[in-house]
């Protein structure tokens, strides 16, 4: 893999590898990354999935790096909301904070004179739910620039310069999509600098990463925290009082706008198909916070003086501007949709109109794929039947060499993948019931060390109620602490057992004894009622495919290939992978998924995992 990443960065073309787990494909592509980068004199930007895999190749894999190569200049970045902005934290008044604000104060103003990055992380005991942060980082939309008072010592600026002078620059997918978004609008804008390569780990995200970041977002609170921050920076000024009463009018208009939409008040997510209809009815209303942006875009930009006016007059007119997209533009190739989201428990109702493109495929064919002398996608799980032909459709891939390298492990004598006999369809009302008696018995089998993976939230809590008392052990659930807090209390409580929902599917490493059964509820199909969901199937289904074999399959495929990959993470791990769906063994459809999969044993014979799992340590 080390050599046709190499030969890639020297020759072309593009490089699609699926690398199992255990392979080492981290070292195998950041090895000629570096010796390339050394050799030319030219920049290689490496994308991870998560800021976790970055920290990984930071501080694990670099230090490796240059014990065989000497010492090389690196560059770590992450978004700038997870900055910190000097001036945001000067400018604040302590009496405006409440109780744990005010005690989260006293950290930030004392560990901002010693950092040197500003980075949120150095500072692991802060709350990750903080109401403070949001206020004091330094995302993009409240960043005045070189107006600023601290511009010189800016954390970001900082950043930046580090990055121009870098052999390699470690970034995540979601900032390299943001930068590229803000760079198809305006090139003086972006933050990533230029680069002959990227190397792209955990590319089977690329997709749903690139999605979010091209769409367009407008919200109560996106509106709200402008507000906010309108009120907080026009304090004695001449027009202060109608400024803020306009701010208010602009609020209290679009919450009246938000109750005419479509979708059910809780969280939810719906196709916004009848704007048109939707403008007819709400018209009144719709011209009425449109009205309001409008007067304060007026009365911001008169506001000459006042320091950070620029930024809330550009704030303000991109909220408008984005407004009338979503509720007027004809764009063909975006869905347009609501969303009804929790802020947390007991919170109030955050409401989303959306917009996210259909297809991502000639966006970023035209600005990746044909911009970067060579682009490398890595993965443990990319292909579907030995094949890249989903992935190259959905990125907008024409010419790129394919290699699939074959994980390390003997999954034949590693692992039992176990499919019940006569288990009910998962939409079949008894399937529950089924459901509980099967995991019930597997903990038992496994004496818990287990994860218990659902594509539902519902289900996976109404699971946890249902079989809570049932074992004497640990049982963890997803939402009740942070994922890093449930990860070290499964690895720490002896027999834990840990309910979680998607996040937990991909990105997690347990090794040894303490995790030695994987339990997955149904083939991850997406929801059908998704509106991106939707949207895609009939694109395709138009275009003369099939929705369900292009798109639904391949990526439930991964999604699973994700979720079983929990399990068998060393040479020495042992342990059972069921799945509770009957549908992996469909004759139509179901060899897509078993054909994808590394080549387990299966057995649908309770027995046989006893008799497996005598072999494993207890």
């Amino acid at each position: 893999m080390a050599l046709r990443v190499e030969k890639s960065l020297l020759e072309g073309p593009h490089l699609v590898v699926e690398a199992g787990t255990g392979t080492g494909k981290t070292l195998a592509y950041m090895y000629p990354s570096l010796r390339y980068s050394l050799l030319t004199g030219k920049r290689i930007i490496i994308s991870t999935g998560t800021k976790g895999l970055q920290e990984q190749l930071f501080y694990k894999d670099v230090p490796f790096l240059e014990s065989l190569l000497g010492p090389f200049d690196i560059c770590y970045m992450k978004g700038r909301s997870n900055y910190l902005c000097r001036q945001k934290l000067y400018d604040i008044k302590p009496a405006s904070l409440t109780p744990d604000e005010n005690r989260e104060y006293k950290v930030l103003v004392n560990w901002e004179k010693k950092t040197e990055t500003g980075d949120r992380a150095e500072i692991p005991a802060f709350p990750e739910k903080s109401t403070l942060w949001p206020r004091v980082d330094a995302r993009t939309d409240a960043c005045i620039g070189k107006e600023c008072a601290s511009f010189e010592r800016c954390f970001v600026s900082e950043m930046r310069s580090r990055a121009e002078s870098s052999n390699l620059v470690i970034i995540n997918h979601h900032l390299f999509f943001t930068d590229l978004a803000i760079k198809m609008k305006t090139e003086d804008a972006s933050i990533l600098p230029a680069a002959h390569a990227v190397v792209f780990d955990e590319a089977h995200e690329l997709e749903h990463v690139a999605s979010d970041c091209f769409g367009i977002s407008v919200s109560n609170r996106r509106i709200g925290d402008l507000a906010r921050d309108i009120r907080q920076a026009i304090v004695g000024t001449a027009r202060a009082n109608a400024i803020v009463q306009a701010a208010a009018r602009m609020v209290d208009r679009f919450a009246l706008l938000c109750t005419g939409l479509p979708g059910k008040v809780e969280p939810s997510r719906v196709v916004f198909g009848s704007r048109s209809k939707f403008l007819q009815e709400y018209d009144e209303t719709y011209e009425g916070v449109l009205s309001s942006m409008k007067y304060l875009h007026l009365e911001l930009s008169n506001l000459e003086d006042l320091e950070g006016a620029e930024s809330l007059v550009s704030r303000t007119s991109q909220l408008y501007g984005e407004l009338r997209y979503l509720l007027e533009s004809k764009e063909e190739n975006a869905v347009f949709w609501v969303e009804r989201r929790l802020a947390g428990p007991g919170a109030q109702m955050n409401v989303f109109i959306q917009a996210t493109p259909i297809d991502v495929a000639e966006t970023l064919s035209s600005s990746i794929f044909e911009r970067y002398n060579s682009v490398v996608l890595a993965s443990a799980t990319l292909a579907v039947q030995n094949g890249f032909s989903h992935v190259r459709r959905s990125l907008g891939i024409t010419e790129a060499d394919e290699m699939i390298v074959p994980s390390i492990f003997d999954y034949q004598k590693q692992a039992l993948l176990y499919v019940p006999p006569d288990m009910p369809d998962p939409r079949d009302p008894s399937f529950f019931e089924s459901a509980k008696k099967q995991v019930l018995e597997l903990l038992k089998i496994s004496k818990g060390r287990a994860f218990c993976l659902f594509t539902s939230y519902e289900l996976m809590q109404k699971m946890h109620a249902a079989l809570e008392g049932e074992l004497p052990y640990p049982m963890l659930l997803h939402g009740t602490m942070t994922r890093k807090e449930l990860l070290e209390s499964f690895r720490t409580s002896k027999n834990a057992v840990l309910f979680g929902t998607s996040s937990f599917w991909q990105g997690i490493d347990v090794q040894g004894e303490q995790l030695s059964c994987v339990i997955i509820d149904r083939l991850p199909f997406s929801v059908p009622s998704d509106p991106i969901l939707q949207a895609r199937v009939k694109a395709i289904e138009t275009r003369g495919g099939s929705g369900f074999f292009d798109y639904q399959v391949p990526k439930a495929t991964i999604a699973l290939k994700q979720g079983f990959g929990r399990l068998i993470r060393s040479t020495t791990d042992r342990g059972i992978l069921a799945m509770l769906d009957p549908r992996i063994q469909h004759p139509g459809y179901g060899k897509m998924f078993t054909e994808s999969l590394p080549p387990y044993r299966v057995t649908n014979e309770i027995e046989d995992l006893r008799t497996f799992m005598s072999g494993c340590a207890a």
